[in-house]
């Protein structure tokens, strides 16, 4: 399996502001020497140099993921900003067949579907899974006036659709791929979803706020979360913002690195970025957490940013 992302922020787009790249511009004229300029190799070298978040951004789309099975068929997960972006950019089937997992309706998970190009493609197919009886009332709601124009509502998209209402801790098989989603603590709920090939474990658990029972071993329904290669996590908050919005229904980074150490997980990206962080506030959170995990965790858990373009060998 290969995973790529495609938008990792949580509750609104968030583009990067002029203020935000002058800064990151001042930022690098500071670190500059007369030696990082006097040849090609010397600036290639300086810009290596440079800090993550000096050199790039995490990305401002809402969330998307793309996973790419063995055998090439294509799994969206989630229908946020990011989708818009892999329509116009991403690698497409060839047979042009698409399957969509939900974890949830709010806006930011929904929000790109409008503008997914495929969706006027009259030979594009889309198998849409959730656990939501209401999913395709849900869709033609946004999709109609006086939110878009005519030539986008729901009757216009809806023929390349196929519903599948799937329920929680009940796996099920796409593509010889088995697939099993998981209720979590959030307002309105919100599913992570578990899919395994030849092997292999990657478990996308966004907008969820971790409680203890998460961890407690003893609960047959939360071996779901046992021995992942791969777990994208909702880390939205720090310790100080968590306790601030309590029940808000995110987590605090360093909960997710106790949630991955109690699991086993290999590697665990932070995901559903906070909009009002900056890029170097989200690195900051890396660097943070890599200390606590050094003081906490059992066994060395690899941590990562999710960050959009990025794709992961699973």
């Amino acid at each position: 399996m290969k995973v790529k992302f495609w938008g990792v922020r949580g509750s609104l787009p968030t583009p990067i502001t002029p203020e935000q790249v002058q800064a990151k511009i001042y930022a690098i004229i500071e670190r500059i020497t007369p030696k990082d300029i006097e040849s090609e190799d010397a600036k290639t070298r300086f810009i290596e140099t440079l800090p993550p978040w000096l050199f790039g951004t995490v990305g401002g789309n809402t969330p998307c993921l793309e996973l790419t099975t063995d055998n090439g068929s294509k799994f969206l997960l989630d229908c946020g900003t990011g989708l818009r972006v892999y329509g116009v950019n991403g690698q497409h089937p060839a047979d042009e067949h698409y399957h969509i997992f939900m974890s949830h309706f709010h806006w930011d998970h929904i929000q790109g579907l409008p503008f997914f190009g495929p969706i006027f493609n009259p030979k594009a197919k889309i198998d849409f899974y959730s656990t939501f009886p209401a999913a395709e009332r849900v869709l033609s709601e946004q999709n109609r006036l006086p939110y878009l124009p005519p030539n986008c509502s729901w009757e216009k998209v809806k023929k390349g659709f196929t519903f599948h209402q799937i329920n929680e801790i009940e796996p099920f098989y796409v593509e010889g791929v088995k697939v099993t989603c998981k209720k979590m603590k959030h307002p309105g709920n919100s599913y992570a979803y578990s899919f395994e090939e030849n092997g292999k474990k990657f478990i996308y658990a966004t907008d969820v706020e971790l409680r203890a029972c998460d961890c407690d071993r003893d609960r047959p329904e939360n071996q779901f979360f046992d021995n992942a290669d791969v777990l994208v996590l909702d880390s939205q908050y720090t310790g100080e913002e968590a306790i601030a919005k309590a029940n808000w229904g995110h987590s605090i980074f360093c909960y997710a690195v106790d949630f991955a150490n109690t699991w086993n997980a290999k590697h665990l990206y932070f995901f559903h970025h906070e909009p009002t962080y900056s890029d170097k506030k989200i690195y900051s959170i890396l660097k943070a957490a890599k200390w606590y995990e050094d003081y906490s965790a059992k066994y060395d858990i690899d941590l990562h940013i999710a960050i959009e373009g990025e794709e992961i060998d699973i």
